[in-house]
């Protein structure tokens, strides 16, 4: 996996911007997966929120028999407890402080910066969010499960146990199972993290009533960018 800044999609408000959210895609995916639902959440017109989508690097992965495809790390086994590779994790997880660094130094402040995912780019917002050294304006975790199973990863700071968190998962998740979403959103309470748990009737997928639901939530944890 490269150290090269990463490939995105960018969407600009169209209003100079105040705020980011970084949305990172799922196995398989693109940038491209996720940069059709700005308009779909319905934001106000002069919102100064910049969306940026990046694109994993291709690599090998290890349950689909080692076809290449965009990844966020490799996926060694349908388990829980050994379905990361957490090499990749860490990888990946530099790739995404860049991008955050990069927003800082166009003047975005990291307070302002919206971490989210869906399914594996769920993981990284999770595990890049604990892990991170500057306060966030909130972290959006969808359909996913913390790479390190039933635990917690190592060297979490306590910098966003107060960043509101929101955790989104199907009950019907034919691919990551939603217990895996319940003990994560568990493990983060218990050490008083701020969650946010909602079960929508879906599988691995992402509904209109769920956009929705993150429009309001995204208004409300960038309600002090104006």
């Amino acid at each position: 996996m490269s150290d090269s800044m990463l490939e995105r999609i960018t969407i600009e408000p169209k209003v100079p911007a105040k705020a980011c959210v970084i949305w990172l895609h799922g196995l398989g995916d693109s940038g491209a997966g996720f940069a059709p639902v700005v308009p779909a959440l319905g934001l106000q017109a002069d919102h100064a929120i910049r969306f940026v989508f990046p694109h994993a690097q291709e690599q090998p992965v290890t349950i689909n028999g080692g076809y290449v495809m965009r990844a966020w790390y490799d996926i060694k086994s349908m388990d829980l407890h050994d379905r990361a590779d957490m090499a990749g994790v860490k990888q990946s997880e530099q790739q995404i402080l860049r991008l955050i660094a990069e927003q800082i130094s166009s003047g975005i402040p990291s307070e302002n910066i919206v971490l989210a995912g869906f399914s594996q780019g769920g993981v990284m917002s999770l595990f890049t969010a604990l892990r991170l050294q500057k306060k966030l304006a909130g972290i959006m975790a969808l359909s996913c499960y913390l790479p390190s199973g039933d635990s917690l990863p190592d060297a979490i700071t306590d910098v966003n146990q107060t960043t509101p968190i929101l955790q989104h998962h199907g009950v019907d998740d034919e691919v990551v199972p939603l217990n895996a979403g319940q003990v994560a959103h568990q493990l983060l309470s218990t050490v008083g993290f701020n969650c946010q748990w909602q079960e929508y009737k879906m599988g691995h997928s992402v509904v209109p009533e769920q956009l929705r639901d993150i429009s309001t939530w995204l208004q409300t944890v960038l309600d002090h960018v104006k």
